[in-house]
């Protein structure tokens, strides 16, 4: 579920509260609207948080002469954080 699916919710609960004017017994539409319009919000803003999360990467890189051999030494360091 992503920030369309947050906003397709979001819109029919919408349309079910304020659009349709039908009166079913056993189902209040309204109710039904209201809880649909809160749960694409809910879905919109947590997608929208996992979307726009910080993530830093480091990537170090040494190289170096071993003074007995005087061969080259390099080393790679990666690191992937995620906040």
């Amino acid at each position: 579920m992503g920030i369309g699916s947050g906003i397709f919710l979001f819109v029919v609960g919408a349309i079910l509260a304020f659009a349709v004017n039908v009166s079913v017994s056993w189902v209040n539409l309204d109710l039904v609207g209201y809880l649909l319009m809160g749960a694409g919000l809910v879905v919109f803003i947590i997608s929208l948080v996992l979307v726009l999360r910080r993530r830093s990467s480091l990537v170090t890189t040494r190289s170096a002469v071993d003074p007995n051999s005087g061969e080259r030494i390099e080393q790679h360091e990666t690191r992937s954080d995620t906040i």
